[in-house]
């Protein structure tokens, strides 16, 4: 079976384990299936942008060419950090953009991926499967991006905000219990918390004190025991026996393929 078509990052389903779908242009591959055969990815060489379409000799920003990274409010610094958001100063790439994405409800979470970590999104479970947490709990939900962030900047004071990679690649993280860290870290930081409060109001900023924590497992048969990373620009033919898919990493006995970064890439993929 070959398949030609533009890599997209993954689509995930949450089940036991996650359920995997690589889309190619119009085509979606079920990935599970693959697990403990060989495929192989092989790079055209051709790079469109996914927004606009326009060929392109290098990608920016997870799939963009040059000019829709510079104008794009998808690509704009404070979608990394949300702290600094400047919807409110009419100064938003696209308002329009902004009032669908940025001006919504938003969570904060613990995640534990390569250990405890904090992060803010929207997308929940789905944030959570592709930093390839075991275990992740929502802690917060506030008003808008915003806020998430400055709440994030509060709590990441006292855990980390980044995932290791490659220690998450290399296996299940030790369990921790999210709930007892969620108190811990509510009180360490409550008068930081109740200044934001103060400053924004009481109804956005709501407490998830009695969510549950969540437990996912992956396809995956047989864990790395070194990271080696894989990179269509280095080595445009990619194969090896699939072992398992965690986060977007397709785990191949070659090496780990980011399926997210190389968004936009045209291959031939076949299994």
């Amino acid at each position: 079976m070959k398949i030609m078509g533009h890599l997209q990052k993954m689509h995930v389903k949450l089940e036991s384990p996650v359920i995997y779908t690589m889309p190619l242009n119009d085509h979606l591959e079920p990935m599970n299936q693959h697990i403990g055969k060989q495929i192989s990815l092989t790079a055209t060489g051709n790079i469109h942008c996914v927004a606009c379409g326009r060929k392109t000799n290098k990608s920016y920003s997870q799939g963009h060419c040059f000019p829709c990274m510079k104008s794009l409010p998808q690509c704009d610094m404070c979608i990394m950090k949300p702290e600094t958001c400047h919807y409110d100063q009419g100064t938003c790439r696209d308002a329009a953009w902004g009032d669908a994405h940025c001006m919504q409800p938003h969570h904060i979470y613990l995640a534990n991926s390569s250990g405890i970590k904090v992060g803010i999104s929207r997308q929940l479970p789905n944030r959570w499967i592709d930093q390839g947490a075991s275990e992740a709990l929502a802690i917060m939900q506030v008003s808008h991006r915003h806020l998430s962030g400055l709440v994030e900047v509060i709590i990441k004071n006292h855990v980390s905000d980044r995932t290791d990679w490659r220690k998450m690649l290399k296996g299940e993280a030790e369990t921790i219990d999210l709930a007892s860290r969620r108190d811990e870290l509510f009180s360490i930081c409550a008068s930081e918390l109740a200044e934001l409060e103060a400053q924004y109001g009481k109804d956005t900023m709501q407490r998830l004190d009695n969510s549950a924590q969540t437990t996912i497992n992956y396809p995956v048969s047989e864990y790395p025991a070194k990271v080696s990373s894989l990179n269509f620009d280095k080595t445009p033919h990619i194969e090896g026996i699939l072992k398992g898919i965690k986060g977007q990493y397709l785990i191949l006995d070659s090496g780990v393929l980011n399926i997210r970064k190389f968004s936009g890439y045209e291959v031939e993929f076949e299994a």
